[in-house]
């Protein structure tokens, strides 16, 4: 076992416990912040297999928008305390927990047994500086004009959940 061997063993394991928490924490707040540390092990792991451009499209997707837009669902719509928030969590009791333990043992156990085809040795090339010049150079106007049009939306989101023409 060599080093890029632990990292992985830690990188998924890390990975897999964030997973078990999202559907394992009593706090839907917690559940939502466990999913983030699952997009961004995700991430890690797609980056250890030299895949940086996926790596860098679940971080920014991902562990940036899909997961702020989870956490602002759930603090629009939590009318009561967070601790009780999450139902599913009393019906569930350890079962989520050890059918993960079952499911992750079983991956193992394949990965494991899995005879892995070798690879030429070379890498393919690296297009995330390419994408990023074209991205911040040529259509940075497009880029910046599609965040100002989410961030209008998440606010006229927020203007309706919240009734501001709602005068009590």
């Amino acid at each position: 076992m060599n080093l890029s061997d632990l990292v992985f063993i830690v990188t998924a394991l890390i990975t897999v416990t964030a997973a078990v928490g999202v559907v394992g924490f009593k706090n839907i707040v917690h559940s939502a912040l466990s999913l983030v540390l699952s997009f961004l092990g995700v991430a890690a792991l797609y980056f250890q297999l030299q895949a940086g451009f996926l790596g860098l499209v679940q971080i920014l997707v991902y562990a940036g928008a899909v997961s702020v837009l989870i956490i602002f669902a759930i603090m629009l719509v939590m009318d009561k305390d967070p601790d009780e928030s999450n139902r599913s969590h009393a019906k569930q009791k350890y079962w989520g927990g050890l059918i993960a333990l079952l499911v992750t043992l079983g991956l193992g156990a394949a990965i494991g047994s899995t005879i892995w085809p070798q690879s030429s040795g070379s890498l393919p090339e690296d297009c995330v500086g390419a994408l990023a010049t074209l991205l911040l150079g040529d259509y940075v106007v497009a880029f910046e004009v599609a965040a100002l049009l989410l961030l209008v939306a998440v606010v006229g989101a927020i203007i309706l959940a919240k009734g501001a023409g709602e005068h009590d």
